[in-house]
């Protein structure tokens, strides 16, 4: 018996391993044919051919499975993916050739019980199956001394990392002061002086005044590159006039939109279910013998008012409720009425009334609606028209004088959002537009279309001051406030640094308590917060913020205590600041033993392994 549940058993093991195999496509499953077995070396360790092969083609399957869409090699190298795989490999066999210069290796001993824990060599039972083994690496392409080679000197591999990286740690000391740092609190008196707190107000500047500020501060008006752009446009709504709509096209649209001209009454219901009826009768008997309200009714049952809330509905949709329902006055609850939930209460909350629209009053909307889809697909058809003209040499204003197409001109830069810049066709196309392009029809997302010209592309240059007055105008008045609100903030310094209180100097001051590096205050500019964390207790600092002066005065300085929880996360932080830094190292280690290992790299192999991806 037990002989016959081992067959089986195998017979199973060798059945799930041919699927596995049939399921295996690309290089998973084959080795290359031909000559070449490797694509290189580095030092005296060979990269294999099969195994370039199959890892690209994991990687390739990896990135498809991310992106939800098959990565083809051309992608793939476009993005640098064979050579990220390559380079993992070259790294993987230098790392093997250091081993093997430095004596490591591993024992027979500890090779076998690598291979036993491998999953894929195990039977359904668990243990380790020989002929499971055998199978799976001759349909890998792949003797038993060369898989045991590979695993030996991957496990060489991980013994030397491990090396490396287990000896690395960091000092407490290092995490302990990054927690201080960041876990310090401060607590501090602000104030902020605006416009309203000048000792006397701005002076009006003449336009002498603003040019020579204009000219000082010229980068602050910089214009972006521009591109002067001819374009000719259709819009639907250009054409929309000369739709013409006869009345029973208009009727048969009434008609199929009678829905939408005639809606019946309806109400704003809210309805509370109740698992039977003897429930919803005790329920209304709260209501009418002890004044209980309905939220209170809602609240025992675990709800709140948006868990009733049916919206607006009509007396159809409530079916046998919608009777009594109706018949109610605004604010009643009704019931109990059946429901598709079961017995339950209906708060009447708002009547909309009927609302019918006869076919005069609603055939100017829906000339307009048809005529705009008339005219989408008038222009539709104009479009391939157009474009025939233009490869046929018309230019754009030979579109304007002889079509229904308006030509117009715009500066175009990243942030123009306005007229027809404002569509996201114009704005890609114009963005890739060069002086070597053609004028070609494009469509634009509401069923318009157009075609440009670049006619030059203007440099990042200062805006005209005529342009720019009004910014000009807004930043003196700015850096004249702030100037003159420093100059009084400084005048009150020795006082409060002396220990007068805000008050004493008429400010009319905030509190702020145990805040950290990371807090945000509203109001303040981003130099705010670690401005005070500069400061020592006492010290008062005047802050600009464009237009506005800061005054801070640090009133207390709170360390972290130490206890178990800091301690954890003390603990915690080296930990991962220790693992951090051995990785590092260990990848700085890697990079030069590639760089002492020379790798050597065939080409042709790589081109031989490269053709066969689709």
């Amino acid at each position: 018996m037990a002989k016959g549940s081992n067959s089986i058993s195998k017979t199973a093991v060798w059945i799930l391993l041919g699927l596995l195999i049939l399921g295996l496509g690309g290089f998973g499953a084959t080795n290359l044919s031909g000559t070449i077995r490797t694509v290189g070396s580095v030092g005296d360790k060979y990269i294999d051919i099969d195994d370039y092969a199959r890892t690209l083609q994991q990687e390739i399957q990896a990135v498809s499975r991310q992106t939800g869409s098959q990565l083809t090699f051309a992608q793939a190298q476009a993005v640098g993916l064979d050579q990220a795989v390559l380079a993992q490999l070259v790294r993987a066999r230098a790392l093997d050739h250091e081993a093997a210069e430095m004596g490591l290796s591993v024992g027979d001993e500890t090779l076998r019980d690598e291979i036993l824990n491998i999953p894929a060599f195990q039977g359904l039972d668990g243990s380790f199956d020989r002929d499971a083994y055998s199978f799976a690496l001759r349909n890998s392409g792949r003797s038993e001394a060369e898989f045991e080679a590979q695993l030996r000197d991957e496990v060489a591999r991980s013994l030397l990392q491990a090396a490396i990286m287990s000896g690395v740690s960091m000092p407490e000391v290092y995490a302990r002061t990054l927690v201080d740092f960041l876990g310090e609190t401060r607590d501090f008196t602000w104030v902020r002086l605006g416009q309203a707190d000048l000792a006397e107000p701005l002076p009006t500047p003449d336009d002498a005044t603003l040019r020579a500020y204009y000219e000082a501060n010229l980068g602050d008006y910089e214009m972006p590159e521009t591109k002067r752009i001819t374009y000719a446009a259709l819009l639907p709504d250009m054409i929309l006039d000369s739709m013409e709509i006869d009345e029973a096209t208009l009727r048969a649209e009434y008609e199929a939109a009678a829905e939408e001209f005639n809606k019946p009454e309806r109400r704003l219901v809210e309805r509370l279910v109740y698992l039977d009826e003897a429930a919803a009768e005790r329920a209304v008997a709260q209501l009418e013998v002890d004044g209980t309200t309905f939220e209170t009714l809602v609240e025992e049952r675990g709800l709140d008012l948006g868990d009733v809330d049916m919206g607006d509905v009509s007396r159809l949709e409530l079916d046998a409720a919608g009777e009594a329902v109706f018949g109610a006055e605004v604010g009643d609850v009704v019931g109990p009425l059946p429901s598709s939930l079961g017995p339950a209460l209906f708060r009447v909350n708002g009547v909309l009334p009927a609302q019918s629209t006869s076919f005069e009053d609603a055939s100017g909307m829906l000339r307009t609606r048809l005529a705009r889809d008339a005219a989408r697909r008038q222009v539709d058809v104009l479009a391939s028209e157009f474009d025939d003209l233009l490869a046929g040499g018309a230019t754009l204003e030979e579109l304007d004088a002889e079509t229904d197409m308006a030509i117009g001109t715009i500066d175009w830069f990243t942030a123009q959002g306005e007229g027809i810049a404002a569509y996201d066709s114009f704005h890609e196309a114009a963005r890739r537009l060069s002086e070597d392009d053609f004028p070609e029809i494009i469509s634009l997302d509401d069923g318009g279309i157009f075609a440009m010209r670049l006619e030059e592309t203007l440099p990042p240059r200062p805006a005209p001051y005529e342009d720019a007055i009004e910014n000009v105008r807004a930043n003196w008045e700015a850096t004249q406030t702030e100037e003159r609100l420093t100059a009084q903030a400084e005048a009150a310094l020795p006082a409060l640094t002396g220990g007068e209180s805000f008050a004493e100097q008429g400010l009319d001051a905030i509190l702020e308590i145990d805040l950290d590096r990371s807090a945000f205050v509203q109001g303040t500019p981003p130099a705010f917060m670690p401005a005070v964390f500069e400061m020592e207790v006492g010290d008062v600092r005047i802050i600009p913020s464009f237009g506005s002066v800061l005054m801070v005065r640090l009133d207390k300085i709170t360390a972290v205590e130490t206890n178990d929880e800091v301690t954890t996360e003390t603990q915690a932080l080296s930990a991962e600041i220790g693992q951090s830094v051995a990785t590092e190292l260990f990848s700085l280690f890697g990079e030069d033993v590639v760089l002492r290992a020379g790798p050597q790299i065939n080409q042709r192999a790589l081109d031989a392994v490269h053709v066969n991806f689709p």
